[in-house]
């Protein structure tokens, strides 16, 4: 499982450039978009699917037939994660906090859905997990005997309680990932194409409204990604 370059990062954490009109970029960091694809929905693909793709077949290693948990319902690697899992023909469940949102996820093909916390017929394979402290004991409770829990972030805090016992005896594995490698987005979007699945877009916005997406993921008001056009 190779691990991505340490001095690597994302735009805004180190450089500006994803709120821009114009942003140069080293050549070599450029993949060509496949032509069945919009430049808005290619425009969801780099963050929030690359990093749910490696979660799932990588980091996860997830193939057909086995079930994954998708802790909430409405973000944008969450319903990447949905939607690709289930084009792989994994089985899908997924948590959230409204009626809405989880009408949603059924949408994108979950196959079931629930509420937060609430308990699960049968124990997962792996749950993907991007929202931390909130959902981190349930996350740990729903694996089954030396499944594995790929979080990419804490929307909710950063330090759950770790439950150690749990961790060792049930021989659970705590993967951490972060978006993906070149190779990677190439597969993806081989995968895409060849499968007809595209990214959710809950929006499009000019950039002069930007205030305006940035409100809704606030509030959580979104299915899927906002694309930002110039």
């Amino acid at each position: 499982m190779t691990a991505l370059p340490a001095g690597r990062s994302l735009l805004t954490e180190v450089h500006d450039g994803t709120l821009s009109e114009l942003v140069a970029v080293p050549r070599r960091n450029l993949v060509p978009k496949p032509v069945e694809m919009s430049f808005e929905e290619a425009a969801c693909l780099p963050t929030a699917w690359l990093t749910a793709y490696r979660m799932l077949f990588v980091k996860a290693r997830l193939t057909p037939g086995s079930t994954v948990l998708v802790q909430g319902a409405s973000g944008g690697v969450s319903t990447a994660a949905v939607a690709l899992a289930v084009a792989a023909g994994v089985r899908v469940w997924v948590t959230g906090r409204s009626e809405d949102k989880r009408k949603a996820a059924l949408r994108l093909g979950a196959e079931q859905v629930f509420d937060v916390d609430a308990r699960l017929p049968e124990r997962v394979d792996a749950v993907i997990d991007s929202v931390g402290e909130a959902t981190w004991a349930h996350s740990l409770k729903a694996l089954k005997p030396g499944g594995c829990i790929v979080t990419c972030g804490a929307t909710t805090g950063p330090h759950p309680p770790a439950d150690l016992n749990r961790v060792f005896f049930l021989q659970l594995q705590i993967l951490g990932s972060t978006m993906g490698t070149r190779d990677e987005l190439k597969q993806m979007l081989s995968f895409l194409v060849a499968s007809g699945l595209r990214p959710e877009i809950d929006s499009q916005i000019p950039l002069s409204r930007t205030h305006d997406g940035l409100h809704k993921m606030l509030i959580g008001d979104l299915r899927g990604k906002i694309v930002v056009t110039p």
